[in-house]
């Protein structure tokens, strides 16, 4: 039961005391303090007099409110008392003694600093996400619409052994049947070939005006997102699935009829590894795979300057984009799903950056304005209606994919949370998430993300950019957002909105809506 469940059946005098702080815009560590004191209250003025009363149902709420300021109080007197007594024996000369009640009181304080950051982050979400409030304009020919891919055969990765992407540890076959089913159930049709078709054809409508589908001789270009590697060797860090790379390919290739010679896998910032490279080109030796530095067989990968100069004057964000995919008459966007330290989650929209001029080493690339959200909740520049919103980046986007078999965390570790969410249930998420709304689709990554991750670094206000490329023709920032600053701004970007709670999942098409995300859950069956 979460926070929010456990107000709920408090008394209704904790409830008002708790909204009343809220209103006040009390800190949440104080509001959370503040309930678990008066639940505490609660709990001893009914059960003392009548011990069996711990067994009823609301006691049973209130109690590991009250457990958790008992241990919250007893680790920070501990760690007050040790250091005092640590104080004292030092200077009685008493170095043994000091040095075990140091100990102590370092034990202490870690218990107490570990749970009340835990607490404080957690409660701190509730202070400004809000369910089922849809922003903007949804796209897509099921407007909207994101397809959960969900196929729990393919990862098994034990977390210790070898590395997370072997084949041994990733099921191929039922990573080929992931992709297909996501991809008819995004577009309602029965057959990968028809879901292309489908695909290209409203792209063609809605961004020329052209009732046709994809025409021969015409390019695609894929961004991976394989930030983490260094040079062509393997890494073990989180990085795109070569498997679910390949199964794209396959689905392209053979189900969509596009030669292997028009499409371009590429991460012009980064490296393709062996373990990527290796796989799709066996399979497909006549694809471009495009990298920062080429060589062993890749291509180097060259950018147009000043492609894109922002909407505001932007220090020295670079401004380059990759030939490459400016020379794309298609875009297929495949993200992953993992944290970022400073805006909390890296999805579709930061994918884009790796199309820019930056360098391989991110120590050397500038993060100025418009990359975080402002932590005090300021509404601020975004450089993500930018990207989304560019011509040739989101502009000439087709699909958006977050890649979820594994996904992470942390930005740059090796993978080690398995998903406690249902239907995952301690396992890893195994899921493939699919939409021709930009916007839709991060909103979707970033809710699993705030629920299996509450306490990841930056998290707070991290849905700011969603409502910034949302309402992008009238945004809360007040920015005319005009990334290519020819006097044209944008319009909206696509539909945000958080899903009503983690344990049904639904958003506003979900619940009968005319507006919103609709989120469709597609389990890949034995």
């Amino acid at each position: 039961m979460n926070t929010e469940e456990r107000i709920k059946k408090l008394p209704e005098w904790i409830k008002q005391i708790v909204n009343f702080l809220k209103k006040m815009r009390v800190p949440a560590k104080a509001v959370y303090i503040s309930m678990s004191v008066l639940a505490s209250i609660w709990f001893l003025v009914r059960v003392i007099p009548k011990p069996s009363r711990a067994a009823y149902p609301c006691m049973q709420v209130a109690a590991p409110m009250m457990s958790g300021f008992v241990i919250w109080i007893l680790a920070f007197s501990g760690a007050t008392l040790a250091f005092r007594k640590a104080k004292l024996q030092f200077i009685q000369a008493k170095y043994l003694t000091a040095g075990l009640f140091l100990i102590i009181g370092i034990g202490a304080a870690s218990v107490l600093v570990s749970k009340s950051s835990k607490e404080t982050k957690a409660e701190s979400l509730k202070i400004w996400y809000k369910p089922n409030i849809p922003l903007g304009e949804a796209k897509g020919m099921f407007p909207g619409r994101v397809v959960w891919g969900h196929n729990p055969q393919i990862a098994s990765w034990d977390g210790k052994t070898g590395f997370w992407w072997e084949d041994k540890f990733n099921n191929q076959v039922e990573t080929d049947k992931l992709m297909a089913q996501t991809l008819t159930n995004l577009t309602n049709t029965k057959d990968e070939k028809k879901s292309w078709d489908a695909l290209f054809r409203f792209f063609n409508k809605t961004r020329h005006n052209v009732d046709a589908g994809y025409e021969a001789g015409q390019k695609i270009a894929i961004k991976i997102n394989l930030n983490n590697t260094h040079a062509h060797a393997n890494t073990n860090e989180i990085n795109a699935n070569p498997q679910l790379i390949l199964s794209l390919l396959k689905s392209l290739v053979n189900d969509a009829g596009i030669l292997q010679e028009n499409i371009t896998v590429t991460d012009p910032s980064r490296f393709i590894t062996d373990n990527v490279y290796d796989k799709c080109h066996a399979a497909y030796p006549k694809v471009h795979y495009v990298d920062h530095n080429g060589g062993d067989g890749r291509e180097k990968s060259t950018f147009v300057a000043n492609a894109i100069p922002f909407s505001v004057d932007n220090g020295k964000v670079a401004t380059g984009i990759a030939t490459c995919v400016i020379n794309a008459d298609y875009l297929i966007d495949m993200a992953l799903l993992k944290g970022h330290n400073s805006q909390g989650v890296t999805l579709c929209a930061k994918n884009f950056f790796g199309c820019t001029s930056i360098e391989d080493d991110w120590h050397k690339n500038a993060h100025s304005e418009g990359f975080s959200q402002n932590r005090e909740g300021k509404r601020i520049y975004s450089v993500y209606p930018d990207y989304m919103g560019h011509k040739d980046l989101g502009g000439k986007t087709m699909l958006f994919l977050v890649d979820g078999i594994y996904s992470n965390k942390f930005v740059d570790q090796v993978p080690a949370f398995k998903w406690k969410l249902a239907p995952f249930n301690n396992n890893w998420p195994c899921s493939l998430l699919a939409s021709q709304d930009g916007v839709a689709i991060d909103a979707v990554g970033l809710d699993f993300a705030i629920t299996e991750w509450p306490d990841a670094p930056d998290m707070k206000y991290s849905d700011f950019y969603l409502e910034e490329m949302a309402l992008a023709n009238n945004p809360p920032s007040g920015v005319k957002y005009d990334p290519e600053r020819d006097g044209t701004t944008l319009r909206s970007l696509g539909v945000t909105e958080h899903w009503n709670n983690p344990i049904d999942k639904k958003y506003s098409r979900n619940l009968g809506k005319d507006k919103g995300i609709e989120l469709v859950y597609s389990l890949v069956s034995k």
